[in-house]
């Protein structure tokens, strides 16, 4: 089943080449492959993520190989393959939060937002998309907030202490 996206197809647009040129040159001429990573981010942040025709122009734009930026894609876990929903929920799972029930709250964000979760997996496509396209979970690694847990980041939001039961009046914000 294709999940419906809210991000427009990816493209290159004038400000990309000109957002990517003006990353790449600050580096040397013989180290522009540095600038995979700003690359990357900003494709992300204007596509929400990163599909294989995104890989081929950084690799075109930084004279790689597409096979190398892939390696770089599916390294980091803040660079995404696929399409998250329009609010994308991260949350922790690292002891302190779990300890604080962020599994809990990942079950309640996704009975709420009808999410399954059993076709994502941890390392490859962790998100898992609600049916409308609206949402999307994954958990997170450490999110740096250890004595407010459960914590979870919804876009670039973040959020603490969330208790499962808080839940709903945190999706309330967004469905507004």
């Amino acid at each position: 089943m294709d999940t419906p996206t809210t991000f427009p197809p990816f493209a290159v647009t004038p400000e990309i080449e000109a957002e990517a040129d003006a990353r790449i040159r600050q580096y040397p001429d013989d180290q522009k492959r540095s600038a995979v990573l700003p690359l990357l981010h900003i494709i992300q942040h204007k596509y929400g993520f990163i599909n294989p025709e995104a890989t081929e122009w950084v690799a075109q734009k930084l004279e790689l190989q597409p096979m190398q930026v892939h390696e770089v894609v599916s390294f980091y876990p803040g660079l995404r393959e696929h399409s998250p929903g329009k609010f994308h929920f991260r949350v922790c799972r690292t002891l302190s939060c779990a300890m604080a029930g962020s599994a809990e709250l990942m079950e309640r964000i996704c009975e709420l937002t009808g999410i399954d979760r059993t076709q994502s997996d941890s390392h490859h496509n962790p998100i898992a998309v609600s049916p409308c396209g609206q949402w999307s979970v994954e958990f997170a690694e450490c999110l740096a907030s250890c004595g407010t847990g459960p914590v979870c980041l919804v876009n670039d939001d973040f959020h603490e202490a969330v208790a499962p039961e808080k839940a709903e009046e945190l999706l309330g914000k967004y469905n507004a």
